[in-house]
């Protein structure tokens, strides 16, 4: 199975290959890299342009860095596409080897995991769409010539005629570009550890029901069963831990810079007495939360469901088996002790409570900020 095929995974490889950002090679990757690289740019010039509007500034920051983000996970892709085909090469095969297996509860897992993921995935693209949709729209109501991102081209005057007409449509479509360049690897992320979750599930049950459909081979074909299912259980090590590789420095960026941007919202959100403004703020922090949230709960999920491997291993059929198909399972066992994670920077866990934790630090900075300007 080809990754295109592959229903759990082949949302975002399709908007990644429609943009040619990998699986193919042609001009679509530069003009959609390129002018949005290009308006990033004019982004951070018009941040230094504004330093001391306190509003400006912070609304002005949170597009950047946005969009900054966006950037350096395509670019990202794009420098390790070989790397990251690779990986949805392997997931698509995978991916069919299980869904394969002749098992009612594995094809109803996989099932139900494969419609999450393409719900997900959907649903990501379309609250993209939304919000993309009202930065885009939201300054036609602000009673004055605005631009949806402050940029500064030295030398233009952004709000005169025609360049404020030209450069409003400009951003426009960047802007779908832009979502097409951000919200797919979010999407991808938590479409690969919901995948992880499938491995990780799938062992445990054939693990608890190791001993059914062996009982013709003996001894022999149990060894057997055992010896691939210690197999899978290393594969499931490999496939998260290639997924933090992928993974890690992205998250610790975003770690870094969304926390700050964060606190920032919520203070200008309790600054502004403009209320179409702070719906457009409250609107802001929601898709930065979700964005966040997606992370870690599935990075969770999977370090709390590879934990329960040992437990599903020691709630098989072991007691009358021979003890070099015990000292398998125990093997088994050991190695689930070690749970498996996805970092951020290979420097902390991506856990629920990590998560709190970010939230209770970017509240303490805003309480902070907030005390200082009162």
């Amino acid at each position: 199975m080809e990754a295109l095929d592959c229903p759990l995974i082949s949302v975002n490889v399709r908007v990644w290959r429609f943009w040619s950002f990998i699986l193919v090679h042609n001009w679509k990757r530069y003009i959609s890299i390129i002018p949005v690289t290009v308006l990033n740019v004019f982004m951070f010039a018009d941040l230094y342009r504004t330093w001391g509007n306190f509003e400006e500034v912070i609304i002005n920051a949170y597009f950047a860095v946005l969009y900054f983000n966006a950037v350096l996970r395509t670019l990202i892709l794009v420098c390790n596409r070989e790397k990251y085909e690779s990986f949805l090469s392997d997931t698509a095969t995978i991916y069919d080897e299980i869904y394969s297996l002749k098992d009612e509860t594995i094809t109803k897992l996989v099932k139900k995991y494969t419609k999450r993921s393409r719900m997900l995935s959907f649903s990501n693209l379309v609250l993209g769409t939304v919000i993309s949709s009202c930065f885009v729209t939201f300054p036609l109501f602000a009673g004055q010539r605005r631009l949806p991102y402050g940029m500064f081209i030295p030398g233009v005057d952004s709000f005169a005629s025609p360049q404020y007409e030209i450069l409003y449509v400009v951003q426009a479509v960047l802007t779908c570009i832009g979502c097409c360049m951000h919200v797919p690897y979010t999407s991808f992320f938590a479409c690969s550890t919901l995948f992880g979750l499938v491995q990780i599930k799938t062992l445990q049950h054939q693990l608890r029901t190791f001993k059914s459909g062996t009982l013709k081979g003996g001894a022999d074909a149990l060894k057997r069963k055992l010896e691939k299912l210690v197999e899978n259980h290393l594969r499931i090590v490999a496939y998260v831990k290639e997924i933090n590789d992928l993974v890690t420095y992205i998250c610790l960026i975003e770690f870094a810079s969304f926390g700050l941007i964060l606190c920032a919202l919520l203070f200008l959100l309790n600054v502004i007495d403009d209320m179409a403004q702070g719906v457009i703020i409250v609107a802001y922090i929601f898709a930065m939360l979700s964005q966040i949230f997606a992370f870690y709960w599935h990075s969770n999920e999977v370090r709390e469901e590879s934990m329960k491997i040992a437990e599903a291993a020691y709630s098989g059929p072991w007691v009358e088996v021979e003890n070099s198909i015990k000292k398998q399972l125990l093997l088994i066992i050991i190695r689930a002790q070690r749970p498996l994670e996805i970092t951020v920077g290979n420097l902390y866990p991506m856990t629920l409570e990590m998560f709190q934790s970010l939230l209770n630090a970017s509240y303490s900075y805003f309480t902070i900020l907030r005390r200082f300007y009162n």
